[in-house]
């Protein structure tokens, strides 16, 4: 019954009354509850921190109950300065002044914090005043100082690149503040290993990057083939390179040429991501690569999900069922053209007409009664926004669609309640947490 109640504290229709009763039940299992009531316990709270409209009364019980709970409130907005003793919640405290929302003393008094976990990660908080930031740079805990030289956006870089402890270096080496000099004097030291530490620089000269990208570590090579600092006689040196890889990642980097490009893509059979040199390709670039001899390139426009609608409606009847999947998705197609789709490539381009944003509940239903199905499609089926009950109630045959079902508000609510004894933890929980759970049934499950 305890992971239903996990369940109901995530749900956002549940009455205000119900919620102080699981907030009281769950802090008297955390106290006094055997081992495993205890853990429920501690999942139950947590859940209830993430609710909105907690009053302060709630929001204060939780957050005294332990650091996990007190850390996820502040970050969440929901627990205020006002709220906080730092030197009781210093955790707390940390969270708040890492969102921009502490008060202006807590920095000084949390760097002398006799814990160095809570210095630690007071270190890595943006916009600290300069005397704290020094106060951490020397701090007696070198884990502390790399954690400052790793994220400050401050001077003090510079002094620690010259850091004894190699650490610190490297951290330093790491923070794209730390001015180039200091950064070049650091990449002549051959104590310290900086390929990847420098992998996201873009300010280096093309002789170091080259240097680095040398590397026989072919994940290393792929880090600077990606980086938008190397210029054009670096891309194609690594896009004639051995692995597949660095070869791969060239086509991510934001200024491939497009010859270049359509030579890395053609027949290489790789589930792309959209890449940066077509996201930024001009509308005549699109128009000439939408017309290419090849698929592959076709597909990479077809993931732009901002394409000209005559060029977004040409793709949805190309040919190739790999383009039309790429396009699938792309918000402003009609749905004769998406039933069109499925008629003409069925199985290939299921699951991405199920994901397209203005499928209608009468075509999502459709696709669930698609012989053969498609798990991916039916997955997709179940979260959208637009599903029917009867959509849904066919995902429930699926078990990994099962659960996104469970959850789903136009889920009927007596199938939603008979999920409740689901044998499935997950999908018993989902369907707590369904705001179309009946209310008398919510009133049952909470003791």
């Amino acid at each position: 019954m305890n992971h239903l109640l996990c369940g109901l504290a995530a749900n956002p229709a549940l009455p205000p009354e119900l919620v102080d009763r699981l907030l009281t039940r769950a802090l008297e299992e955390a106290g006094t509850g055997p081992d495993t009531e205890r853990d429920y316990a501690d999942e139950l709270l947590h859940d209830l921190t993430g609710r909105t409209g907690l009053r302060r009364d709630q929001v204060l019980a939780l957050a005294a109950y332990a650091r996990s709970t007190a850390v996820p409130l502040a970050y969440r907005g929901t627990l205020t300065a006002a709220d906080v003793d730092p030197m009781s919640w210093p955790y707390a405290a940390v969270a708040l002044i890492d969102e921009g929302r502490g008060h202006p003393e807590w920095p000084r008094l949390l760097a002398a914090h006799p814990d160095s976990g809570i210095r630690w990660k007071l270190a890595s908080c943006p916009g600290l005043p300069s005397d704290v930031v020094d106060l951490l740079a020397a701090d007696p805990d070198v884990e502390v100082v790399e954690e400052v030289a790793r994220w400050t956006d401050s001077p003090v870089t510079a002094r620690l690149a010259r850091h004894p402890d190699p650490r610190v270096r490297i951290a330093v080496a790491f923070n794209p503040t730390t001015p180039l000099e200091a950064v070049l004097a650091l990449a002549e030291d051959p104590e310290l290993p900086l390929q990847w530490a420098l992998s996201e620089r873009t300010d280096l000269p093309q002789a170091l990057y080259a240097r680095l990208a040398a590397d026989p570590n072919d994940g290393v090579r792929a880090a600077y083939a990606r980086n938008p600092g190397i210029g054009q006689e670096l891309i194609r040196v690594l896009a004639a390179d051995p692995e597949i890889e660095v070869r791969r990642a060239v086509a991510e980097h934001p200024r491939v040429p497009l010859d270049l490009l359509t030579g890395l893509v053609v027949g290489d059979r790789a589930a792309w991501n959209p890449l940066p040199r077509i996201a930024a390709a001009t509308p005549a670039e699109l128009t000439e690569l939408a017309g290419s001899r090849h698929a592959a390139v076709r597909m990479l426009v077809a993931q732009r999900r901002d394409l000209p609608a005559h060029l977004r409606d040409a793709l949805a009847v190309d040919p190739a069922a790999s383009v039309v999947r790429a396009v699938a998705a792309h918000p402003g197609l009609s749905e004769e053209l998406l039933r069109a789709m499925v008629a003409r490539h069925g199985v290939q381009v299921l699951a991405a007409v199920a994901a397209n944003p203005d499928a209608s509940g009468a075509l999502l239903e459709h696709l669930t009664q698609h012989r053969p199905g498609v798990r991916r499609a039916l997955k997709e089926v179940a979260k959208h926004p637009h599903a029917t009950g009867p959509a849904l109630l066919a995902c429930l045959a699926d078990r990994t669609s099962r659960p996104l079902a469970a959850a789903h508000p136009a889920l009927p609510p007596e199938a939603i309640t008979g999920l409740l004894a689901d044998e499935d933890r997950r999908v018993a929980e989902e369907a707590a947490g369904n705001p179309s759970l009946p209310r008398a049934v919510m009133v049952e499950l909470v003791p």
